[in-house]
């Protein structure tokens, strides 16, 4: 496997110096690391959605949620437009949600991605009642695909409260363990951060702060080693059991040429047919993906925020 995880290393741009990576191929796996420490952790972003929605299909077969099931039977939004929306309509990114909530004025995006773009500072580190607040006061919008940190950030918390638990530790008991990612966690805040986090880089290459927050953490905060990763990519070739894996399964139209299950995109590629996610945080790149037909998966964590999309399909390709 030495061989194939140099090659797929190949394919991306040395630019990106600091890399982890993760192959499945012919019910073998494996992964390494490229210029970081190994068993460090980086930032796998909107892969956090991907989880989230394990955790979606999870919480239907236990009747803990069903198709009439909306945002505000679970969390405190009051009398907005965002609590009567579908968790149903939330998963597959068609509830009319715009991208972000809207942010108070002294807290605007402008304001943050202005001073991460400056000094590298983590623009995401709202707790989770400052998060409602904001949702609250966001408007819905006709429902069309529309991919939504916001959505996928309200259905990990209302997921959580039907479970009567936080959503770091349901996300741990339900679905990192049992993928064997068991080194992998969620990033609440600055101090759950561990001794292996790798501080990444902008494209531009100014040291980034860690992401972390509640508020925004079901859609995009969990951290991951190699291993975990490799775990993950075995889940998604059909190796090895994934729990919630009708998450994988398409429901909906999403951005042609791609289908969505919850949060999944399954886009067909060079006569493949790939489910993936990939994900951009102020340091970080990823993706992961797999042909599930060929039992072929790719994993890729940069710690430098530059695209890795394009290298994760060439190299299901090229393994398939």
């Amino acid at each position: 496997m030495d061989d194939i995880l140099a090659s797929v290393r190949d394919l991306i741009p040395d630019r990106h110096e600091r890399v982890f990576i993760a192959v499945a191929k012919d019910g073998q796996t494996a992964h390494r690391y490229f210029g970081a420490p190994e068993g460090s952790d980086g930032e796998l972003g909107s892969i956090t959605k991907g989880l989230t929605g394990l955790l979606y299909q999870q919480a239907l077969v236990r009747d803990e949620i069903d198709s009439g099931t909306r945002l505000g039977d679970l969390l405190d939004l009051g009398e907005s437009p965002v609590g009567g929306l579908l968790l149903g309509d939330v998963a597959i990114h068609r509830s009319g949600l715009p991208r972000l909530p809207a942010f108070a004025k002294d807290k605007s995006i402008g304001a943050r991605t202005k001073a991460m773009k400056r000094d590298g500072t983590d623009p995401y580190g709202d707790s989770l009642d400052e998060w409602l607040s904001f949702a609250r006061a966001t408007r819905v919008k006709r429902a069309r695909f529309r991919y939504s940190n916001l959505g996928y950030s309200l259905l990990g918390h209302a997921l959580a409260s039907a479970a009567g638990a936080p959503y770091a530790e349901l996300l741990q008991s339900r679905v990192l363990t049992p993928v064997g990612m068991h080194d992998a966690y969620v990033a609440n805040v600055p101090n759950d951060l561990r001794a292996g986090a790798l501080a990444g880089v902008s494209k531009r290459g100014v040291t980034q702060s860690a992401w972390t927050g509640e508020g925004i953490a079901p859609a995009g905060m969990v951290r991951a080693t190699g291993a975990d990763l490799e775990a993950l990519v075995q889940g998604l070739a059909g190796i090895t059991e994934l729990p919630g894996a009708d998450a994988l399964e398409p429901m909906a139209k999403a951005q042609p040429p791609s289908l969505i299950g919850s949060a999944w995109m399954v886009t067909p590629a060079r006569g493949h047919t790939v489910t993936w996610h990939n994900g951009m945080t102020g340091g970080f790149a990823s993706f992961v993906g797999a042909d599930r037909d060929a039992g072929v998966g790719v994993g890729i964590v940069s710690a430098m925020a530059a695209d890795v999309t394009h290298y994760g399909f060439a190299a299901i390709d090229a393994l398939a």
